[in-house]
């Protein structure tokens, strides 16, 4: 029996499509691999949103390669998509394979083994809507990833994914919820929404509107969340899905990315400071307890002092639980690249810095206003420590102790108080079970789970 390790960078849709990769070579008789040294084949699953993270990729290719210089290793996804040759020229990467192929994968390697050279593949994907074989495997999640939407045609000025993964398209819609039971069956409580700009899913005349409501009505299944949306694409039916009640989280990772109409301009984000404002203004009248989360670009060319403060204003203002802070990365075939008025690299640090920690307070503000309140929370598996944790509704990171096994319980938990961190950065509510769990249980996972955000 082959044996595959899967290591993912990057993006949450990266996630999902590994899943649906695992899925496949564990159906053609492969096992997975813990360790690099154990594995026939190695795929890292590339990402190429900054140079940090491609060199991140590089680094660690020559890492598993000189760890185990007779597995096969793969190269998928955004990086193997724009800059193949460099892949290809790292000394034992056997395959460089884009975004269009790379979940043919199982068919293009039947057998791992070292190629005299690379194979690459990096063919362009159409816009049209499409299908995806099979399921995600997440063996160690009670969450699921359901990849609903590929692409993009914002091309932000800062922004090389529309050259890496291409125009936008949307799923199927039968074969998005066909996917969606299946995970549910399989034990997943809570399925999340993700794309690359799910907000733009058509299918027709379906909209993301349609797949939240059809998603609604599979038994067994508990909570739906939306992954990352462009705030000029979520519409009031979203917002009162959210209030009704029912299966869609009250929680949106709205990306902000600057605080600063020029800066904005320079971008080429769809709106305006104000447009903004205003929409996070709107949602929390009409969402009862709506929480937020943002990513924030420190360090666009032209962004002075004060468009800076601009921004950390913003993420003052509003209840954001999850504060991404990136230092802006002059990505080559992006119109960013060439812009003038950039910012000395010492001061972008200072800025992500301080923005860091101004968003740390602010989530750390909205993790305690949670005391005293009972939130649902999704447990994982027992964590090394002995606690379990979990996220509530809100995606506030709740760890509670328990004598039952609580993996895949959903369940009322009193927030009694806030931990600053576990491990130096992640904010921790700690809990009690508001009810006793005995014989509650229904965990239909994989075995060999983990505690894992």
């Amino acid at each position: 029996m082959h044996r595959v390790l899967f290591e993912t960078m990057g993006c949450r849709l990266n996630q999902a499509e590994t899943a649906i990769l695992q899925s496949r070579f564990v159906d053609r008789g492969y096992a997975l691999a813990d360790d690099p040294a154990e594995a026939d084949l190695f795929v890292l699953h590339t990402c190429t949103l900054t140079t940090h993270t491609t060199a991140k990729c590089r680094r660690r290719l020559r890492q598993v390669i000189r760890q185990n210089p007779a597995a096969c290793v793969a190269a998928i996804g955004c990086y193997a998509q724009t800059d193949a040759a460099e892949l290809a020229q790292i000394e034992g990467v056997d395959y460089v394979v884009g975004t269009a192929d790379k979940l043919r994968l199982a068919d293009l390697i039947t057998t791992p083994a070292k190629q005299a050279r690379p194979v690459v593949m990096t063919s362009r994907a159409t816009p049209a809507a499409f299908t995806i074989a099979g399921a995600g495997y997440h063996p160690r999640h009670t969450r699921a990833n359901l990849k609903i939407q590929e692409g993009c045609d914002f091309v932000c000025a800062f922004c090389i994914i529309p050259r890496s993964r291409g125009r936008a398209r949307s799923r199927d819609f039968a074969d998005l919820v066909r996917e969606a039971r299946t995970l549910t069956a399989r034990g997943h409580r809570e399925i999340v929404l993700t794309g690359v700009n799910i907000g733009t899913y058509r299918d027709g005349a379906r909209s993301l509107v349609d797949v939240i409501c059809a998603l609604g009505e599979i038994d067994g299944l508990d909570r739906i969340r939306i992954s990352s949306i462009e705030p000029t694409t979520i519409d009031d039916a979203i917002l009162d899905l959210m209030d009704d009640g029912g299966k869609l989280c009250p929680y949106l990772h709205v990306p902000l990315q600057s605080g600063d109409d020029v800066v904005l301009s320079g971008m080429r984000r769809r709106y305006g400071v104000e447009d903004y404002r205003r929409f996070m203004d709107h949602a929390l009248e009409r969402v009862t307890g709506i929480s937020f989360g943002t990513d924030v670009i420190v360090g666009f060319p032209g962004e002075d002092e004060a468009a800076f403060e601009h921004s950390c204003g913003i993420i003052e203002e509003f209840p954001f639980v999850k504060v991404h802070v990136f230092s802006f990365s002059a990505r080559p075939r992006t119109s960013a690249h060439t812009m003038p008025q950039r910012v000395a690299p010492g001061e972008i640090q200072r800025r992500r810095d301080h923005l860091h920690q101004i968003g740390q307070r602010q989530c750390r503000s909205v993790y305690r206003t949670m005391a005293g309140r009972d939130v649902r929370v999704l447990f994982e598996p027992r964590a090394a420590d002995g606690m379990f944790c979990g996220f509530s509704d809100e995606y506030v990171r709740v760890v509670v102790s328990s004598n039952d096994d609580i993996a895949n319980e959903l369940l009322s938990v009193r927030v009694m108080d806030v931990d600053a961190s576990t491990d130096g950065e992640r904010l921790v509510a700690r809990g009690e079970i508001a009810r006793d769990t005995t014989g509650t249980a229904r965990r239909r996972l994989y075995e060999e789970s983990v505690c894992m955000d």
